[in-house]
């Protein structure tokens, strides 16, 4: 299968929600992209998906409460409804207070999501394993922004659709590997940005943003990684973000190569 090549599909529409069906088990890039058969879906912009996928992180800086308080809006681009990143705690980019994580954890996998910025400067983040970010920051080209494996590439910003439009990142994370306890691999991750290649096979080497951010955020300032699989998380710094048509495949890399292949 080629997932060098970006395809945009139009989301289905559903009871008022995206429906992200099979399209013949094969999984694209880029905005739109459907899941393959064995792909598991963590939201499709309903309250149920998020009720039933989803949980609060309860990190050292958790100030909320179940139920998620993030809401269910209309897509301000298309048909049905998606998920806005919005929980009064969070209110002045208190990240680590609202953040949401599924409430399964995964090794290897391979990811797809949309993320929509509403307002100039918004800020959230994709936390693989609930450890590593994916910068979601509208105007920011350095290493800490938009598209960003944060702090450690550059940032693809100009792969960037701006404001008020739909984006996505597709994307191929391998895990740590651990020998008798010690780290012998560092975690990879490829990333297509709107259906083009950005990142490949860039090695992550440490948890950044302290405690509040993440697992192992405050394990020896971030490098003391644990062999523990992770949730994926998603920030809430009291911005408007929205999100939708996410969807997660387990996979297993036994060889250190992230890159998606024919």
């Amino acid at each position: 299968m080629n997932l060098r090549k970006s395809f945009i599909v139009p989301p289905l529409i559903f009871a008022g929600s995206l429906l992200l069906s099979c399209w013949d088990g094969l999984a694209a890039v880029g905005v739109g992209a459907r899941p393959p058969r064995n792909a598991t879906v963590l939201m499709d912009g309903s309250r149920e998906s998020l009720d039933d996928k989803w949980t609060y992180w309860e990190g050292p800086g958790f100030k909320s409460a179940l139920p998620i308080k993030w809401k269910i809006v209309p897509d301000p681009v298309d048909k049905g409804t998606v998920v806005q990143t919005d929980d009064p705690v969070a209110a002045g980019g208190r990240y680590g207070t609202a953040d949401i994580v599924t409430k399964k954890a995964y090794r290897d996998f391979r990811l797809h999501i949309e993320f929509n910025v509403a307002k100039p400067g918004g800020n959230s983040g994709v936390y693989l394993q609930n450890r590593y970010e994916i910068q979601i920051m509208d105007g920011d080209k350095t290493k800490h922004g938009m598209g960003a494996v944060i702090n450690e590439s550059d940032s693809p910003y100009h792969l960037y659709k701006g404001l008020g439009q739909w984006n996505s990142y597709d994307i191929n994370f391998r895990a740590a590997r651990f020998k008798d306890g010690k780290m012998v691999e560092k975690p990879l991750v490829t990333l297509y940005f709107n259906g083009v290649k950005a990142h490949t096979n860039q090695q992550i080497n440490q948890v950044w943003g302290g405690p509040n951010s993440g697992i192992d955020g405050g394990n020896d300032g971030g490098k003391g990684i644990k062999d523990t699989p992770g949730g994926l998380k998603l920030q809430c710094e009291g911005h408007d973000v929205r999100y939708r048509n996410a969807w997660i495949q387990e996979i297993d890399l036994t060889a250190a190569d992230t890159d998606f292949k024919e």
